[in-house]
Order: structure tokens, then C-alpha cells, then sequence
């Protein structure tokens, strides 16, 4: 019944760049990282100072990464839903020399793309349901853990529905959540902008000029700032897994680096500068030993210091209005979470149905529903994998703080093993273009293997529940290796494939 259904065209460039975008979300992920910016300390010294410096730097990093994705696209414009997988295989077929580990190539990296893309929609619910027992502790009732796994598992079923139904559907999602965001950053970052330049409570603000928040304090403070900026600029990369429904492939490579551009350099820049310019000494908050801290220490104690400064913004500018603002604001975060997670589902199951179709991973996932032409058996396992994976976030900091580092291992694997894919594919064009053939690819894969040894490394630095997360983390990702490793030799011997492909070369 679904082999014959194909997927539809329907994407143009704006389809794809929303949907790319609704994945970045910037209005969801200052709120959501701020605190975790606010507390990095380094040797005993705070690195907070250098936050926008650090999304600089990362934003530089996902550039390098976003032009070889792009490159790639144009390349491959037959690549359809797989992506990188898709890539993986083709660059290496085209060496002659590489042709031999074609598949083992292209099954390594679309199986550790799942570490990314099947977690972070689980990570993404087990945050919203986060978010929501802060809205309702507003107003004095604080939800205990069984009724938060539940409501994470409530999201993941909505995004499923919705992502089963068709991309179009949730590009028409993704353009409504995209505007609610827009409107939202304008309105917080005027506001602080405007609470920066009226002082009107003669407050001693932490930056003491506009040109102290953008320029570098420490190497190692923009180094490990960027470390976690990193975390709200990845996304753009899912334009490339619209191909099959993109009614043009300019359209996925012009989208892949438009999409993190916008979310990243205007709407990121902007909201990042103006939180930073409002953070002022008079900002106080009461830590878990009740000892009161101020500025970016009162940040990291708090547990929305986003919500804390819209606060302040409404009473102090707009005639104490503050808790509402507060309000309004957190409900469009939630919102632009709902969007992240149903972007981040629709990309990781067009990758796993690609590799299903291959039989690289359970052919019963590469089922097409016969009326939404929609990988609706992968959806209904990514959102299984998303309800439960949501449930454990929510258990405490420690789960939370795990999940999250899982994807980000994922996630660096992917954009590192890509640049590599990239430097693979383009050999052929090197004298032409080393900018965009060479250098590029080989920046942007160093910059990921860095990041990626960076966020372990700090992550066991820290000692306590940090160290256990970061543990977690590195078990998960062996042991996901472990099952790819027995799946891969299992499989290969049942279908009668070879690892070790004979030496070809594809033109």
C-alpha cells in the first residue's frame, strides 16, 4: 500500500526557511539558557561577561558547518530526505580510494544522526513540561514530577499528530510560531534596550557601555561560552532533509544558510545584546542557601532569568505589568518549544525513513501513509522515543543536564563527520574553490571535534551532578555505538551485504 506513495513538492524557498528556523528558535532558548550561561564558571572565574562574545564565536562555527550542508545540497540534489546520510555514502563512492567504506561511512553517520535527532525532541518536551511548572508555580502551585512526565508525553503525542499529518501542516505551524518569536524579541529587547538608555531607577549596570558586552573579556570565557551558544544555533541543518519535498534544491541550499543567519545573526544578535545590556546589580535573587546575589550570579540562581528581567521591564516601563508580560512571554516560549520539537521530529524521521528504505536500519519504517505521504511509522516510533526520553528529562537537574549533553554529542558527531563528508565530496573542485572546498570543511569539522571534546571535558570538570550527566551521557552514546556495531554486522549478514565494498568509483 505505501511503497507506491512518493512524497510532494509543495516546499518553496520561505517553506523550507521556516522550517529550518522554527528548529533554531531563539525565542525559546535565551529563555531556556540564559541561567546555564549566567552560572559557567571557569577555574573559579565567571565566563558570563563574554556571553555575546561566545555566540559570536559559535555562531562563526555553525557557518562553516551551515556552507558545507549547503554546498552539499547543491551537489546531491537527489539526495531526498537522507541528508547527510544520503552524502556520506555518494562523497565516498566518488574516491576511489574511500569507495570501499562507502556504507560503513554512510550507516555511521546516519545512525549517530539519531543521537540528535531522536533525542533532542524528547529533550525538547521534557523542557517544555519544565517550563509549564514554572508558569503555574506563578501562580502558587507546583506540579510534582508524575504529573510532568505526563504532560512531556502529552507534547510528544501532539507533535506526532501533527508531524504525521504532513509537512505542509507544519510549515503553516512553523510560520505562526516564527512570527509569535519575532514579535516576542522585538518587544523584550526594545524594552531592555530602552530600560538600558532611560536608566530611569539610576541602577549600576554589569556591562558598563554597550561596547563592553560585545567585545571579548577572556579567550577562555568566549571559548566556553560558545560551547553552550552552540546549543541554540543548531537546526539549520534540517532544510537539507526537505529536498524530497522542496519543489527546487536552490531552495534547500539557499535556506539552510538564510535560516540560521535571521534566527542567528539579526534576531539572536539582538536579543542576546539586550538581555546582556539589562543586567544590572540591582537585579537580586536568593540562592539555595539563601544568601542574596545581584547581577549575573542572580541570573545563574534564578530559575528563569529571562522571566525575572520581563518582569522588571513591565513594572518599571510599562505601568507595572510586569507579572503579565512575564506571562505572555513564557506562553510564546512554550509555544516556540512546540515549534522546535515538531521541526526536530520531521527531520529525524525523514533521515531514519532514508535509511530504512536502504535497509540500513527496520524496513518498517520506511512506510509512507498512503494519504499524507508522511514516514508515519518512524513518526509514531519518534514519538514513543520523545515521550519517554521527556519523562526521564523531567525526573531532576541531573537527567535534564544528561539528555541534553546526549544530543549534543549527536549533534556535533553529525556536523563534524558532515564537514568531513564535505571535504570528501569537493575534492574534485579544490583548485577552483579552496576557500569553500578546503578550508571550510576542515574548520568546520576541527571546530565540532573541539566543541564536542569541550562540553565533555567541562561537563566532567565540574564535579557533582554535572560529572554524573556527563557519565550518563558518554554510557548512552557508547552503548548506542555498541547496538550500531551488532545491528550493522547482524543485518549485513542476514541481507547477504558487504561491509567492505569493492573498489569503485561513482561518476
Amino acid at each position: 500500500m505505501t511503497q507506491q506513495v512518493e512524497m510532494k513538492k509543495t516546499l518553496g524557498l520561505t517553506g523550507v526557511t521556516v522550517n529550518a528556523m522554527a528548529l533554531i528558535a531563539p525565542g525559546a532558548f535565551l529563555w531556556l539558557t540564559f541561567q546555564m550561561q549566567a552560572a559557567q564558571v571557569v577555574g573559579g572565574q565567571s565566563t558570563a561577561a563574554d556571553m555575546f562574545a561566545g555566540l559570536a564565536l559559535a555562531l562563526l562555527m555553525a557557518l562553516l558547518t551551515a556552507i558545507s550542508y549547503s554546498k552539499l545540497a547543491t551537489l546531491y540534489p537527489e539526495a531526498g530526505t537522507g541528508s547527510s546520510y544520503y552524502f556520506a555514502e555518494h562523497a565516498f563512492l566518488s574516491s576511489q580510494k574511500l569507495s570501499v567504506f562507502s556504507r560503513i561511512n554512510k550507516f555511521v553517520v546516519g545512525w549517530f544522526s539519531h543521537l540528535y535527532y531522536w533525542v533532542y525532541p524528547g529533550l525538547m518536551v521534557g523542557m517544555f513540561a519544565v517550563l509549564i511548572n514554572y508558569i503555574t508555580g506563578q501562580f502558587g502551585v507546583s506540579l510534582p514530577i508524575p504529573i510532568q512526565m505526563l504532560i512531556a508525553i502529552a507534547l510528544a503525542a501532539l507533535t506526532g499528530f501533527v508531524a504525521f499529518h504532513g509537512v505542509s501542516g507544519s510549515t503553516a505551524f512553523s510560520v505562526i510560531i516564527n512570527i509569535i518569536q519575532i514579535v516576542t524579541i522585538i518587544f523584550i529587547s526594545v524594552l531592555a534596550i530602552s530600560y538600558r538608555t532611560a536608566n530611569p531607577e539610576h541602577v549600576t549596570f554589569v556591562h558598563k557601555s554597550l561596547t563592553d558586552i560585545i567585545i571579548p573579556h577572556s579567550f577562555s570565557g568566549v571559548l566556553f561560552q560558545s560551547t553552550i551558544a552552540i546549543l541554540v544555533l543548531v537546526g539549520f541543518e534540517s532544510a537539507t532533509a526537505l529536498a524530497a519535498e522542496s519543489k527546487s534544491i536552490k531552495n534547500v541550499s539557499r535556506g539552510t544558510i538564510l535560516s540560521l543567519v535571521l534566527q542567528g545573526l539579526i534576531f539572536y544578535f539582538f536579543e542576546y545584546f539586550a538581555a546582556n545590556g539589562w543586567i544590572n546589580t540591582s537585579y537580586s535573587v536568593k540562592d539555595a542557601t539563601g544568601t542574596t546575589q545581584h547581577g549575573f550570579e542572580a541570573a545563574a540562581a534564578s530559575g528563569a532569568p529571562i522571566g525575572d528581567m520581563v518582569q522588571n521591564l513591565g513594572n518599571v516601563l510599562l505601568n507595572n505589568s510586569g507579572f503579565i508580560c512575564m506571562i505572555l512571554v513564557a506562553i510564546s516560549v512554550a509555544v516556540a518549544i512546540f515549534g522546535t520539537t515538531l521541526s526536530c521530529m520531521n527531520t529525524g524521521v525523514r533521515v531514519t525513513y532514508a535509511m530504512a528504505k536502504d535497509d540500513e536500519m527496520p524496513t518498517v519504517l520506511n512506510a509512507l501513509h498512503i494519504k499524507h505521504a508522511t514516514p508515519h511509522t518512524a513518526v509514531i516510533a519518534i514519538t514513543i522515543a520523545s515521550a519517554v526520553i521527556g519523562a526521564f528529562t523531567v525526573i531532576n537537574i541531573t537527567t535534564l543536564t544528561a539528555v541534553t549533553l546526549i544530543s549534543n554529542v549527536g549533534t556535533f558527531l553529525l556536523y563534524g563527520m558532515t564537514n568531513i563528508v564535505a571535504f570528501v565530496a569537493f575534492s574534485k573542485q579544490r583548485k577552483k574553490n579552496p576557500i569553500t572546498t578546503v578550508v571550510v570543511p576542515i574548520l568546520g569539522a576541527l571546530a565540532n571535534i573541539g566543541m564536542l571534546v569541550a562540553v565533555i571535558l567541562l561537563g566532567m570538570m565540574s564535579g557533582g551532578a554535572t560529572m554524573m550527566s556527563a557519565l550518563i551521557a558518554i554510557g548512552v552514546s557508547v552503548a548506542w555505538l555498541i547496538i550500531g556495531i551488532v545491528y550493522f554486522r547482524v543485518s549485513s549478514k542476514k541481507a547477504g551485504k558487504d561491509i567492505i565494498l569493492k573498489e569503485t568509483v561513482n561518476e
